[in-house]
């Protein structure tokens, strides 16, 4: 078998790759043309975020079984392409949720005491400390659309912070709730209604695009803090203006 790594993937991944017997190329982000010019030589193709795997490379790559996206998500590669060609894809969902999950935590902490802000401040010499007061998270009330692996890991790490936690996820059984000490919200808008802070943890579909919009906005208090460590889309970003010009929206 022979794969080509067309991205920087970690020494122990090629490491494994290369005591499987198979011949395995590494070629860094070749450009869409070698990258066509080559795929036909190749069984086995391994991504990660840059590279798109669509239809016009399938046609080019008739020998490939498998593609593999070193990552959580498979966004860039195009699944009903891959069917019709006979092409499995695989994934590594688990592969970066801790740092998904305290990548989240930092910005809910930078967004709560205006890090960001202050820290330009102080390169442009300019000291106003009552101006990035910013709030606490100490008995705020935290809302997770999402609660699969990383929302469920923003959960846990978050009750150490005392805060309530409320998630909204339609998908996901009442003992997974339980399980994680999350109190489970029916509806998205009954979690905006009451959520201080929210993060979002969900897959980039035509169901999730765009799923907080106005409306749901409209439901929200006052001086809300939102963070996306998922996917872009998932907010409205005419909204979110919209939001932040209202004085809905603090920070995020």
């Amino acid at each position: 078998m022979k794969i080509l790594v067309a991205e920087k993937i970690s020494d122990k991944g090629m490491q494994v790759l290369q005591e499987s017997g198979a011949q395995v190329d590494l070629r860094i982000r070749p450009s869409r043309e070698e990258l066509l010019e080559m795929i036909p030589e190749y069984d086995a193709l391994v991504v990660r975020s840059y590279t798109k795997v669509n239809e016009e490379l399938f046609q080019h790559g008739k020998k490939l079984k498998v593609v593999g996206r070193a990552g959580n998500g498979v966004d860039n590669i195009d699944i009903k392409a891959a069917t019709r060609n006979g092409v499995i894809v695989v994934n590594t969902p688990d592969a970066n949720s801790v740092s998904a999950a305290e990548q989240t935590i930092g910005l809910l902490l930078a967004c709560s005491r205006n890090i960001p802000q202050a820290n330009q401040a102080m390169k442009e010499r300019i000291w106003n400390n009552h101006a990035f007061i910013g709030v606490e998270l100490y008995r705020k009330t935290l809302g997770i659309i999402g609660l699969g692996r990383i929302g469920a890991l923003v959960a846990t790490r978050m009750q150490a912070f005392d805060m309530r936690i409320i998630a909204y996820d339609p998908y996901i059984p009442d003992s997974r709730f339980e399980k994680f000490g999350v109190e489970k919200k029916e509806t998205l808008e009954a979690l905006m209604s009451e959520a201080d802070f929210i993060t979002i943890h969900t897959p980039k579909t035509k169901e999730t695009v765009g799923m907080i919009g106005r409306e749901q906005f409209a439901q929200a208090k006052k001086g809300l803090r939102i963070v996306n460590c998922a996917r872009g889309g998932l907010y409205d970003e005419e909204a979110v203006v919209w939001a932040v010009q209202e004085g809905i929206v603090a920070a995020g």
